[in-house]
């Protein structure tokens, strides 16, 4: 994927070339799934520079979760929790669920980092009220066990 970024757009045949911000989002998401602290810290500031220069703000909640993340996995847990709500509150002014779910499980997973198995399960249980508000049985089922192995 990265080396779209450096091939040429021009001309485009097919539909639209792929912009900046959704590399770099699609780049920033494969690394919080992958866990892979560094390549979070290369593409979480670059996502976040575009998208509040361009005021993007479904972007800029991907950033800051992103940036959450990268702050869990350094055991940064004040600055990862202050981005992961960020990030929670501008998907909840957006209305996206699948968003709000998956900021929820990051939430849960920084406090089962911090050994808060309280809090962790109310964030799961969050994010499987919001998978379930818009039927992602892949992502239920995910949550669903997880709350099943924390019991």
């Amino acid at each position: 994927m990265e080396q779209s970024l450096v091939t040429p757009g021009q001309p485009i045949k097919n539909g639209s070339m792929a912009h900046e911000h959704s590399v770099y989002m699609m780049l920033a998401e494969a690394a919080v799934q992958a866990g892979d602290e560094p390549t979070l810290r290369k593409y979480a500031p670059l996502l976040e520079d575009l998208a509040l220069r361009d005021q993007h703000r479904p972007y800029l909640a991907v950033a800051q979760r992103a940036w959450g993340v990268a702050h869990r996995l350094a055991g940064d847990y004040p600055e990862a929790e202050t981005r992961l709500k960020k990030a929670l509150e501008l998907f909840e002014e957006l209305g996206t669920r699948w968003q709000i779910g998956r900021t929820c499980e990051e939430l849960a997973a920084l406090a089962a980092a911090r050994s808060d198995s309280h809090r962790a399960q109310a964030q799961l249980t969050r994010a499987l009220s919001a998978f379930q508000a818009m039927g992602a049985r892949p992502d239920v089922e995910r949550i669903q066990q997880a709350l099943e192995a924390a019991s």
